[in-house]
């Protein structure tokens, strides 16, 4: 028996409390971002925030942009870094319960709201400054805009118009983020394979995103151009180079879990249920355009799991239209499995996010993901001071670089008056750090380099293999502290600083790829 349909007075009712529960989750998410230390990446995108471009190594530059703005209300804070990112991430879940509430009424967009809140997806993902919040965010809003546009009733105009805003959401989706494309091209392919859609193809409203979106990603494609494509070529070998490790099916495996990590098992089981449900070609076209989404997304990360592995936040774009589906789907109270699916997330979550807050889970630090937060504070302050003691030995200006991206980030974030803090990159991946001016290019003669090295087991008898290769260009290389990285009474791991003096101005020969500049 189908549910009646609300009156005007209680679907608003109902889309006010969506918007209350939004509004709560925002507030959560705002108070763990100004209470738990940054992460590795979202000290390098900080770092990137500083040096504004239209494009960088790894991504697009819409998380730089926002982390500029936060850090420029708050300053370089956690919260400031974070403040932007956990907003749009708030305007994710709107356009999400919107575009339910297109679906059925405001009872599916309050229950989109309440996933948002307790999905670790959103509910602990969505705290992070990384792109993937202005992602998800921009896709949302694609989304809700395509449905609008695709609506029978909409006349001409307002169907133009929507068409307009999807351009201009999936312009700033994929200037936050290359997987962005992935949804016009899945809306594409649900228009040319649904025949209640391929009229719209004769409209203008198509064609006109397409120009909008092109025209928010020209300064993205010119700096990219200008760099040999140089982020495109990155992100392609990221997503689809050559296997490092496991089998192929052990990789599917490590995706398929990583989905059900990220959306909770019931949860996942009902979003696949509801995609393979609605995508039917000849079922209700709007329902089809976002199970398309959905099902291409999904379908290309399988395959890239064949080649290479899928990292389980690559595949969360699929979950958005997912979401809107499944509450979309029904009129009325929300199934007995669903209500369940809702329960155990929030039960996950809250679990999780304690765990973050304050470390209980019986994990060993060295193997918590979350200890890669703790401990750089005070790092930081002790490099700082051997820094102090060695610009008093007269031995130059002193320089501080470690040889990988995350640290050198981490360290510039927690230094008094963030300097600069060089990525040597030595037989490490390339990354920002290769485009930025390096040692070589920002010292004189006579420097000194505090290089601040990862180190694991008994102190080195003879000088590592990278130490042993830069000496040479130094008057004197002598070792330094070996500093903890602790996270309470629980070390995390060891970094030693090393003392090299008075450098002669050459550096060793580097086989780096040509196209990055040095």
């Amino acid at each position: 028996m189908t549910a009646p349909s609300l009156s005007p007075t209680d679907d608003s009712t109902y889309w006010r409390q969506a918007l209350g529960i939004l509004l709560a989750s925002t507030l959560v998410r705002l108070a763990l971002g100004a209470t738990v230390p940054l992460f590795p990446d979202e000290a390098y995108y900080w770092e990137w925030s500083r040096r504004l471009a239209f494009g960088y190594f790894d991504h697009p530059p819409v998380i730089a942009a926002l982390i500029a703005g936060g850090t420029a209300l708050l300053g370089d804070t956690p919260l400031g870094v974070r403040l932007f990112p956990i907003l749009v991430g708030t305007a994710a879940g709107v356009a999400v319960s919107a575009t339910a509430r297109q679906f059925a009424d405001g009872r599916a967009a309050r229950y989109v709201a309440l996933l948002f809140a307790v999905m670790p997806l959103s509910a602990a993902g969505l705290v992070l400054a990384t792109p993937d919040a202005p992602l998800l965010a921009a896709i949302a809003a694609t989304l809700y805009f395509v449905v609008r546009a695709l609506d029978a009733t909409a006349v001409r105009i307002d169907a133009t118009l929507y068409w307009i805003g999807a351009g201009v959401a999936i312009g700033i989706a994929m200037a936050s983020k290359f997987t962005g494309v992935f949804i016009p091209m899945a809306v594409t392919l649900a228009l040319l394979i649904h025949p209640g859609l391929r009229h719209h193809l004769r409209s203008p409203g198509p064609w006109l995103a397409v120009a909008v979106a092109s025209l928010v990603m020209a300064p993205v494609l010119l700096w990219n151009a200008y760099h040999d494509w140089i982020a495109f070529r990155f992100q392609l070998g990221h997503g689809l180079g050559t296997a490092t490790r496991g089998t192929w099916w052990q990789r599917e495996l490590d995706l398929l879990g990583g989905q059900v990590g990220l959306v909770t098992p019931i949860l996942f089981v009902l979003l696949v249920a509801v995609i393979v449900r609605t995508y039917k070609p000849r079922g209700e076209p709007r329902r089809f355009a976002l199970a398309q989404v959905a099902v291409f997304c999904l379908a290309f990360f399988v395959y890239s799991a064949t080649r290479k592995s899928v990292e389980a936040n690559w595949p969360a774009i699929a979950w958005v239209p997912a979401i809107a589906l499944l509450a979309g789907s029904r009129l009325g109270a929300r199934s007995a499995w669903e209500r369940r699916a809702a329960w155990l997330a929030a039960g996950l979550t809250t679990i999780a996010l304690l765990h973050v807050v304050v470390p209980y889970l019986p994990l060993p630090a060295p193997r918590d993901p979350v200890s890669k937060a703790h401990g750089w504070a005070e790092l930081a302050a002790e490099v700082h001071e051997v820094g102090v003691d060695a610009a008093s030995g007269g031995r130059g200006i002193v320089h501080v670089a470690t040889n990988r991206y995350q640290d050198a980030a981490l360290l510039a974030y927690h230094l008094p008056g963030h300097p600069d803090v060089f990525a040597l990159n030595i037989g490490a991946r390339r990354n920002q750090y290769d485009l930025w001016p390096r040692f070589t290019t920002a010292a004189q003669r006579g420097a000194t380099l505090l290089l601040v090295l990862d180190e694991r087991g008994d102190p080195p008898a003879n000088l590592p293999p990278m130490l042993a290769t830069l000496a040479p260009h130094f008057a004197e290389t002598r070792m330094g502290p070996l500093l903890p990285l602790m996270r309470g009474n629980e070390q995390v791991g060891r970094r030693r600083v090393w003392i090299l003096a008075d450098w002669r101005g050459a550096w060793p020969d580097d086989p780096s790829d040509p196209l990055i500049s040095r």
